[in-house]
């Protein structure tokens, strides 16, 4: 395997730098891709003009509905389950989970009518609550924290900071839908694989109504989807962006690192390769030490900002609040946090796309819910808390006045430039967040594209190892190339996971009701013991 990575790098490193000399190739293969697909990214974010200069993404009212839906008919799972959530994280409700002949949440195997029993087959899932949670946060929490605040508040004024906090709170009844459903209707391989995700419970949910035709091909396009995304947004924009802020910190066009985009990425692709190999265990693994660590240094380094500048925090408030109404507020907030969010580096919460519902899966539990249950703190995490600290410290240190971000790169440096008019030290420190932040998303997003490959093309070794040679190989073109309608088009496969998982989840929502008052009761009889 190492000797075929090898000798896969050995082949596309002279293209690289032919690219590089040309000048040029980079541009032509861009212009040619971005003919051929620009139909499917103009329809996807296809923007409805309610006059006033006011354009919304068509693709939000799905999410935005759905998540209101959800909210309503799960009675306010997002607020009444939180404290619950935190709970089965911490490991209160571990002995509920702790079984030997019972069944497991999972459904039949392909071609097969018996029911998971992981115990029976001596299996429990691959990873904790906690792990499944870091897994997925860590391909959340990601460069779009940093920059796509940066462009929402810029947009919107101090009042898009209201509106992403709303979207947060929305976001985790669709988030406790979609995981609850992943682990109902999961799979468990001989060995005790784990594949789950929309592909398993549009085929098998779906089927179990009647409208197995349906879910096939929701399935399909799913998996179709989720691939792209993963080669794209979650993969080479990621390491794209780390490298242009570590080339601007070390001097811009000056830096040493100029022109050598190709070897950043070659040391990012070996590094990711280590860990994707060994799977989602081995990925869980590096998440749960790296995603709580840069969570906590960057909400540690906000709050000495804030604190720094306290006279000014009622005042941040205010303009949070009085911002929050106003039209450039509303249309701000909405396309920061949910198109910057979602389309650049999964800057929200992915809520109502279907990603996370794939490393979601892979827990060890008992009861569906229960995931479902951890999976609603996942937006919380990412956008009410992250994303709040990093407008709060964009609007206290004035770093809003003036003409706003034009890009992502830019977007980054307005935000460094925040944190470190008080700490003058923090930019390095941002830049090595960066590039963590950049590799944690990468090799979740590289789970989540496995997933859809292996639903394609079969569990084989083969098909495993040849989509992730791909993935690496992509970490080294993402670095060293400027592919603006590649990006693009990824992106927007990224918003199209949205459309045939939304589907399911309003048609499975019954489902995943049935498996929440299974688990509450249980809950209730814990506490009453």
């Amino acid at each position: 395997m190492k000797k075929y990575l090898l000798s896969i790098f050995t082949l596309i490193l002279p293209l690289l730098t032919f690219a590089k000399e040309e000048k040029g190739l980079d541009q032509i293969i861009d212009e040619k891709f971005g003919d051929a697909t620009g139909w499917f990214v103009d329809l996807i974010f296809y923007q409805i003009d309610f006059g006033g200069g006011i354009k919304i993404f068509w693709v939000l009212f799905p999410l935005i509905l759905g998540a209101l839906y959800f909210t309503f008919y799960f009675n306010f799972i997002n607020f009444r389950g939180f404290f619950t959530s935190i709970n089965i994280v911490r490991g209160k409700y571990d002995e509920l989970d702790h079984h030997e002949s019972m069944i497991a949440a999972g459904d039949s195997t392909p071609g097969g009518d018996n029911i998971e029993t992981i115990a029976v087959e001596n299996h429990e899932g691959e990873v904790s609550h906690f792990q499944a949670l870091t897994a997925a946060l860590s391909a959340t929490v990601g460069l779009g924290n940093i920059a796509g605040v940066a462009i929402a508040v810029s947009i919107g004024g101090a009042g898009a900071t209201f509106w992403m906090i709303i979207a947060g709170f929305l976001g985790m009844a669709s988030k406790f839908v979609e995981c609850t459903l992943g682990v109902k209707y999961r799979d468990i391989g001989e060995d005790g694989t784990v594949y789950g995700g929309p592909m398993y419970y549009l085929t098998k949910g779906l089927k179990s109504k009647g409208m197995g035709g349906l879910g096939k091909v929701l399935a399909v396009l799913f998996a179709i989807f989720v691939i792209g995304g993963s080669f794209g947004g979650g993969n080479m924009f990621q390491v794209n962006q780390a490298f242009q802020l570590v080339e601007n910190i070390t001097g811009g066009d000056q830096s040493f690192l100029h022109g050598y985009g190709w070897a950043f990425g070659l040391v990012m692709a070996v590094l990711v390769g280590i860990v994707i190999i060994g799977g989602i265990k081995k990925i869980a693994k590096v998440t749960d030490k790296i995603v709580p660590f840069m969570v906590l240094i960057y909400v540690l380094a906000s709050l000495f900002v804030i604190f720094a500048k306290y006279d000014m925090i009622g005042d941040a408030f205010a303009q949070i609040w009085n911002g929050a109404f106003s039209p450039e507020g509303m249309a701000g907030g909405v396309v920061g946090v949910l198109v910057q969010g979602f389309r650049r580096a999964a800057f929200s919460n992915e809520a109502g796309i279907g990603s996370a519902s794939i490393a979601h899966s892979a827990v060890k539990t008992k009861y569906a819910a229960s995931e479902g249950m951890v999976a609603l703190l996942e937006p919380f995490i990412d956008t009410v808390v992250v994303c709040t600290m990093t407008a709060l410290v964009l609007i206290i240190t004035g770093s809003l006045a003036g003409t706003g971000p034009s890009n992502d790169a830019e977007a980054i440096l307005m935000t460094s430039g925040a944190f470190g008019s008080v700490i003058s030290w923090f930019p390095y420190v941002l830049t090595v967040a960066v590039v963590l932040f950049a590799f944690s998303s990468m090799i979740s997003w590289s789970y989540y594209g496995y997933q859809g490959w292996s639903f394609l093309f079969g569990r084989t070794k083969r098909a495993e190892y040849t989509y992730k040679v791909i993935f690496c190989v992509f970490v080294v073109i993402g670095a060293a190339a400027s592919l603006n309608s590649v990006i693009g088009f990824s992106d927007a496969m990224v918003f199209a996971m949205m459309v045939p998982n939304m589907i399911g989840l309003v048609l499975l929502a019954p489902k995943v009701k049935s498996e929440l008052k299974k688990y509450m009761s249980v809950i209730k009889t814990f506490n009453a013991s």
